[in-house]
């Protein structure tokens, strides 16, 4: 028995005490656009000129030409905003050589005034590839429904897609300015992604239908959404390698009720099914969970998309509590767009324990009532399982959405601004959400809840089982440690409420 014992343990030590490299980029362009001279970034970016760059055609400066904005906002960094190529006559192509396989493309976009052109009137589409990623574009409105909808928006735009590249090993990416307006274009980049972290990965599970579209090489995708569940913001420079950005969530939380944010200060233990790749350690070592009165309430986050669209989320998962020790203690259910998605969510049999992460993929169509392709909010919520033997909770660490395409296309009408405000974009999120009802609620007719969960620094509930009755249902689950034994744990318990 020791004989086995030991290389099992040796296995175990050595991937606990091994730091994983980051994702190393086949293909890395960064293209200042407008610019004449290579400048670097305050990451370890290096931005090249398209000036005279190989990406361009030779009759760059007959058919297009480069400006400065007018006015530089606090809130956007120099580089690449601080210059911009201008189309205002036809169509201008970049072409890129890059090997084969799947590409983020990345394009950065600074609504200002360029050369006394008004920022309000530019719209114009972008392709690439064959797929249709912008359709008569405004910048402008994109930023202003992004300031309308994040307390933490800038002035600035970063537009993401996922392209497969096959064998032509090319990439390139055409402008289009509409009838008597024009396009810009501040920044451009293109990084290698590993080949089957998004395509071909493991099998979604289709939500509300039995099949759906599959991430091929035929699919381009465009995310929409990339959120570090109760942590901080994550930069592309601290990203693994593919210089993704990771939002804070506090935005998109439904309700009073944000629940807990624990922090984790060990190694992430990464496997081959979740590569060290996958997402940044900081993204594993902090979570939403659900903390005190979890049987009362969804831990529901809103978030705004295209209608008329399938889409792909990938849920991040890490238990970092340490309460949590083996399969069927916390057992969760997980609903998207009010229809359940996982009725039976335990990481303890998803992965091999504590803190060794995992992700799922759930596809849904966002139905377009009204044949517009206006935006819709794509609700996705957790609520107890109340088969949990121990602990009632649920939790989630990271949350990737993307918009798959249809017929090669992925754009969609511009948002509206609303006939309040001038150029703040959409009714806000917390208006909007007074007038909805909270679906999918699992209470159960509970009355009278005696039973204790995972709380904040405040919960004083100490040791030992505690009854939870209902008119249907009685069952035991126990309280956590107090709070004196938890201070390593939890960072804090967030405060309750909306941040606008």
């Amino acid at each position: 028995m020791l004989a086995f014992s030991l290389p099992f343990l040796f296995v175990i030590l050595f991937t606990t005490t091994t730091t994983a490299q980051p994702y190393k980029a086949t293909d890395r362009f960064f293209l200042n656009c407008g610019s004449s001279t290579a400048s670097n970034s305050n990451s370890d970016q290096r931005w090249e000129g398209d000036q005279d760059s190989k990406f361009v055609s030779s009759n760059v400066t007959t058919t297009s030409f480069s400006s400065t904005p007018d006015h530089l906002d606090s809130s956007v960094p120099q580089i690449p905003y601080s210059t911009a190529r201008i189309f205002n006559t036809c169509s201008f192509t970049y072409t890129f050589p890059v090997s084969k396989g799947p590409k983020f493309l990345r394009l950065h976009f600074y609504p200002a005034t360029y050369s006394g052109l008004n920022t309000e009137q530019s719209f114009f589409s972008v392709s690439s590839n064959g797929y249709s990623l912008l359709t008569n574009f405004s910048a402008f409105l994109a930023v202003s429904f992004l300031r309308n909808t994040r307390t933490d928006a800038g002035a600035r735009v970063v537009k993401e897609f996922l392209i497969y590249v096959k064998d032509t090993k090319i990439l390139d990416v055409t402008f289009t300015p509409s009838p008597n307006s024009y396009a810009f274009i501040n920044g451009i980049e293109i990084v290698s992604v590993p080949e089957n972290l998004y395509f071909n990965a493991k099998t979604p599970k289709y939500v509300n239908q039995y099949s759906g579209p599959i991430i091929d090489t035929n699919t381009a995708l465009d995310n929409i959404y990339r959120l570090n569940m109760g942590g901080g913001e994550i930069s592309g420079n601290d990203d693994t390698g593919m210089y993704r950005s990771w939002d804070q969530d506090n935005n998109y939380i439904y309700g009073a009720a944000v629940g807990l944010t624990p922090l984790y200060n060990n190694p992430i233990i990464y496997t081959t099914e979740t590569p060290n790749y996958t997402a940044p350690e900081t993204v594993y070592q902090t979570q939403r969970s659900m903390g005190k009165l979890s049987d009362k309430y969804n831990l529901t986050w809103i978030l705004p998309v295209d209608s008329g669209f399938y889409y792909m989320l990938r849920l991040h998962f890490c238990n970092i509590i340490p309460q949590y020790t083996k399969s069927g203690q916390v057992v969760f259910k997980i609903f998207v767009n009010n229809k359940t998605a996982e009725e039976e969510a335990d990481l303890f049999y998803w992965t091999r324990g504590s803190g060794y992460p995992v992700f799922k993929d759930y596809i849904v169509f966002v139905n377009d009532p009204d044949g517009k392709r206006s935006k819709q909010d794509l609700w996705l919520a957790m609520h107890p399982n109340r088969n949990s033997e121990l602990y009632l909770d649920a939790y989630l660490n990271g949350l990737e959405v993307f918009k798959l395409s249809m017929d090669k296309n992925l754009a969609s009408p511009n948002p509206e601004l609303s006939s309040t405000t001038t150029s703040t974009g959409w009714t806000p999120i917390l208006q909007r959400n007074k007038k909805k009802t909270m679906c999918a609620v699992i209470i159960g007719g509970i009355v009278g809840v005696r039973s204790k969960h995972y709380g904040a620094v405040y919960d004083r509930s100490s040791y030992g089982p505690a009854y939870s009755e209902s008119k249907f249902t009685k069952s035991l689950h126990s309280t956590l440690p107090s709070d004196e034994d938890d201070d390593n744990v939890f960072a804090s318990a967030t405060k309750m409420g909306y941040r606008y």
